[in-house]
């Protein structure tokens, strides 16, 4: 979790319950309004990306989906 990251989930755990529901919603709100179609990637999810990349891979043409014990 990034410092900034930590700072928003400390002064969001100080506020009545109530408050915290509305900043839950807000933070929502506020994400939708970024990325309206969730088609965007975080830097993490890029960098999960880039290494899942770097990684061996099966075409799913070469995958036995009646047998994926092999797996």
């Amino acid at each position: 979790m990034t410092r900034i990251t930590e700072e928003i989930t400390s002064m969001v755990d100080m506020l009545p319950d109530d408050e915290q529901i509305f900043a839950y919603e807000f933070i929502k709100r506020l994400i939708r309004a970024w990325d309206p179609d969730f088609t965007k990637l975080t830097s993490k999810e890029l960098e999960e990306l880039e290494s899942a990349k770097q990684t061996e891979s099966i075409n799913a043409k070469e995958i036995d989906w009646d047998n994926l014990g092999e797996y």
